[in-house]
């Protein structure tokens, strides 16, 4: 019973600190936004069914690869397209302030134009916080694929802001 409850504790404190990671990349993913919450809950459920203690491993890893087949799960089911965010893009003068420019959105209008495979490493790396390791964990790939994708990601990123600043 005592670790019941202990476990039912870690659970809690799991869900405090991850919930809203795990929100933010339902709403990014899923086929719409209004099936984020529910995708979101669904990946804790399976969490806990799966058996996994929250101190076991690294559990937000675990957590996004729950979230992202139930995301893929959810999409074909409802056959629509999982699709980006609505970006608030700047004018794109050329006398835009970066700093601005990245703050009003236009590098996150460049990581929504991606293809999807490039833009989840990169939201996974820079919004989440993951190592190579655990992105890769979390896709099932290698370390070698995220790298690559990576780096192709932020080659086309740069030529986008490069263009932007050309036009």
């Amino acid at each position: 019973m005592k670790n019941r409850l202990r476990d039912g504790e870690a659970f809690d404190r799991l869900v405090e600190e991850h919930y809203d990671d795990v929100l933010a990349y339902c709403r990014r993913h899923a086929p719409s936004y209004d099936d984020a919450p529910d995708v979101a809950q669904e990946t804790f459920l399976r969490f806990v069914r799966s058996g996994r203690s929250p101190g076991e491993g690294k559990p937000l890893a675990y957590l996004f690869t729950i979230a992202r087949n139930l995301c893929i799960d959810a999409a074909r089911v409802r056959r629509l397209p999982v699709g980006p965010l609505d970006a608030d893009v700047p004018d794109g003068s050329p006398d835009a302030d970066p700093a601005a420019a990245i703050a009003g959105g236009e590098v996150g209008a460049l990581v929504e134009a991606l293809d999807p495979e490039l833009r989840e490493v990169v939201e996974l790396r820079f919004d989440q916080g993951f190592k190579v390791g655990e992105i890769a964990s979390v896709l099932g790939v290698s370390r070698f694929a995220v790298n690559r994708r990576l780096n192709r990601a932020l080659a086309e990123l740069r030529r986008g802001l490069e263009g932007r600043n050309e036009a």
